[in-house]
């Protein structure tokens, strides 16, 4: 029997027997429609264009429902001109003004369309849900047009008719296609996954992370290049330097300065007087796209890095030495340099360094910050902690986050679960208490909470802070998954043996359906009807690497949307899709430049074809709708015997 007190609390939502009762009926019925469509998607790196038109076209989806709709009727071009309005409103809009000299009449024939399109894109689901994806200010007239019934003996056909000449007569048909247009890509994403790495090497994360905070349903598995943001965001002195310098490594200056107002002036002037006769020749930035990004002073910027690595190197040491128990002490290379010879010792082999102009290092100490130095990073810091748009961001990172996931029988996470090399789970001691697996990442995903949420100052928020650092680059961190980051040595030596970064024994043992198995478990997932979901390593798809592993176990979907890893997978990224008859992989092309307005579909292949037709009740979701089907049972039991007084509601 419920709780009195509770019952109480549900009755003021639904006041009587009446109410309950159809509540109730509602919620059934829900249980047996079709399971909305869930995306999945990884590694995003700031690749703002390719993402949203990945979101915008779900992945193919809607150009799979025109051609379904259409494919008798209209011929290919007008089929992939209806698609590319979808994805893209505004433009399609201004493109068809030029285009069609009737454009009312243009505009009628494309609400038809798009009403049809926009009535399959919401057939799954209940009135109320599409109603609520609805933008309010066309909500009625919408809701009218989607559910009008056009038999042979009813008025609605001309019904219709009158209210698209009625909208196209106010001069409201270009709000109006450009609403339904942004509904029609709400409705066929019924719920998204981020499966980590907004942030980095990319022009604009912010523009991604202002798309996902408009999305009704989302969740976000933190990657190691999210931790390194929300980190510098926290005040982590060594990832806002780890932050800017990959910045301007990859050339990202807009989203520093324009999109977050990281103020980089006082690192300019500093590059620009401690280096000014050096040529920085070994910190040249990348330049992925040559029409990406606005020219900039290629020079000065090899200056700012070779100062932010300088910075960065330091503060990481000093991270180091406060904290013993990360055993990363080989990290500490500042302070193994033969200044004198200009050759460092690593492993027992003595190697020459490629630049040996240190003008801000003390061979004596040297991890201290020059005066200078620390006002640099007061500075960059500063700019962290109160840029009100970043703080936004981070604050909806953490609010949709965490380090994993589990739902509707898949387990997401991003980077790896820590292994030893006999493949069992890896022990890592916390605060004197040993943890591993689930546990593990239980425990870190608190300690992150606790960096961004403990009261500023405490001993419980520096620390959480300072193991942020960890996540980002540390030996058994689960985001990282590798043995060191060879930053040091990419950039001071030439050996590229001493590049390598060892990935965790996880990688050498994923494809093996024991791992696997074993993950699923950890996790309370039944490995017979569960998959895991992982992101961070690029499938290296052109060397005949697949993204299904383990049997279908486990799908790597980190598949290059970044420009950065395309020459390594040979494609554009990957999609996961689960819908209610089938698991796929949509595979991109890369996205070329002034290809937005061009309809171009992913290849998709289905990896699983599910038998019987998955329903609402199958899911989390219904789990969580029988027990509220539970709960109103009883409240109208309550009502029925007496237990409960009724309201009357009086009618108007």
């Amino acid at each position: 029997m419920r709780d009195q007190r509770f019952l109480q609390l549900l009755s003021k939502t639904y006041p009587n027997a009446q109410a309950a009762a159809a509540e109730i009926i509602n919620l059934k019925a829900i249980l047996s429609l079709p399971k909305g469509t869930e995306y999945f998607f990884s590694d995003l790196h700031g690749e703002h264009e390719a993402f949203l038109y990945q979101l915008k076209s779900a992945s193919g989806v809607v150009r799979k429902k025109i051609d379904e709709l259409f494919e008798q009727s209209l011929p290919e071009n007008e089929r992939a001109e209806l698609a590319a309005l979808i994805y893209y409103p505004k433009e399609g809009l201004s493109k068809a003004h030029h285009k069609h000299k009737d454009f009312t009449g243009w505009s009628r024939v494309i609400i038809y369309r798009l009403v049809e399109v926009c009535r399959e894109a919401g057939s799954k689901y209940t009135r109320s849900k599409v109603r609520k994806r609805t933008p309010q200010n066309f909500a009625y007239i919408i809701d009218e047009l989607l559910h009008a019934d056009g038999g042979s003996n009813s008025n609605k056909p001309h019904y219709t008719s009158e209210i698209i000449r009625a909208i196209v007569d106010t001069g409201m048909n270009e709000e109006f296609i450009m609403e339904l247009c942004l509904l029609i890509q709400r409705l066929l994403v019924d719920r998204l996954h981020i499966v980590g790495d907004v942030f980095d090497r990319g022009p604009h994360p912010d523009l991604i992370m202002d798309a996902l905070m408009e999305r009704p349903d989302i969740d976000i598995q933190w990657g190691n290049h999210d931790i390194s943001w929300m980190g510098a965001a926290c005040g982590n002195r060594a990832l806002a330097a780890n932050v800017v310098r990959l910045g301007i490594s990859y050339n990202s200056f807009d989203v520093l300065e324009g999109g977050y107002g990281i103020n980089l002036r006082p690192l300019s002037d500093f590059a620009a007087r401690v280096y000014h006769d050096d040529p920085c020749e070994h910190f040249q930035p990348h330049v992925l796209d040559e029409n990406q990004y606005d020219p900039v002073d290629i020079p000065l910027a090899a200056k700012m890095h070779k100062a932010m690595v300088i910075l960065q190197l330091k503060l990481e040491g000093q991270l180091i030495h406060r904290h013993p128990e990360y055993h990363m002490d080989d990290r500490l290379l500042l302070e193994n340099i033969n200044f004198e010879d200009g050759t460092i010792e690593i492993d027992g082999t003595c190697y020459p360094l490629l630049d040996t102009n240190f003008p801000t290092v003390n061979p004596h100490d040297p991890l201290k910050l020059t005066r200078e130095e620390q006002e640099l990073s007061n500075s960059l810091v500063s700019s962290f902690l109160h840029s009100a748009r970043l703080q936004e961001h981070i604050h909806y990172l953490y609010s949709k986050g965490g380090m994993y996931l589990c739902m509707n029988s898949n387990l997401l996470y991003h980077g790896c679960i820590p292994l030893n090399e006999d493949g069992s789970f890896a022990v890592v001691n916390l605060g004197n208490k040993e943890y591993s697996g689930k546990s593990y990442l239980d425990k870190i995903d608190s300690i992150v909470r606790n960096a961004y949420f403990a009261p500023e100052g405490s001993h419980e928020q520096k620390d959480a802070c300072d193991f942020m650092w960890y996540l980002w680059c540390g030996k058994l961190s689960p985001l990282f998954g590798k043995s060191k980051m060879a930053l040091f040595e990419r950039i001071f030596i030439a050996d590229k043996k001493t590049h390598k970064e060892i990935m965790n024994p996880y990688y050498e043992h994923l494809d093996t359906r024991d791992l696997c198995e074993r993950i699923l478990r950890e996790f309370g997932m039944d490995p017979s009807c569960s998959h895991i979901i992982n992101g961070h390593v690029p499938v290296r798809l052109k060397e005949g690497e697949s993204p299904v592993k383990a049997g279908g176990l486990l799908f790597m979907i980190d598949g290059g949307i970044s420009k950065a890893y395309q020459k390594q997978t040979g494609i554009g990224g990957y999609t996961f899709i689960a819908n209610s008859r089938y698991l796929a992989l949509a595979q991109h092309k890369p996205l070329l430049p002034g290809q937005l307005m061009e309809e171009t579909s992913p290849k998709v292949q289905v990896i699983e074809a599910i038998r019987q037709r998955i329903t609402v009740g199958d899911t989390d979701t219904g789990v969580e709708l029988r027990e509220q089907i539970a709960d109103l049972e009883e409240l109208l039991k309550a009502y029925r015997s007496g237990r409960l007084q009724e309201k009357i509601i009086q009618s108007k």
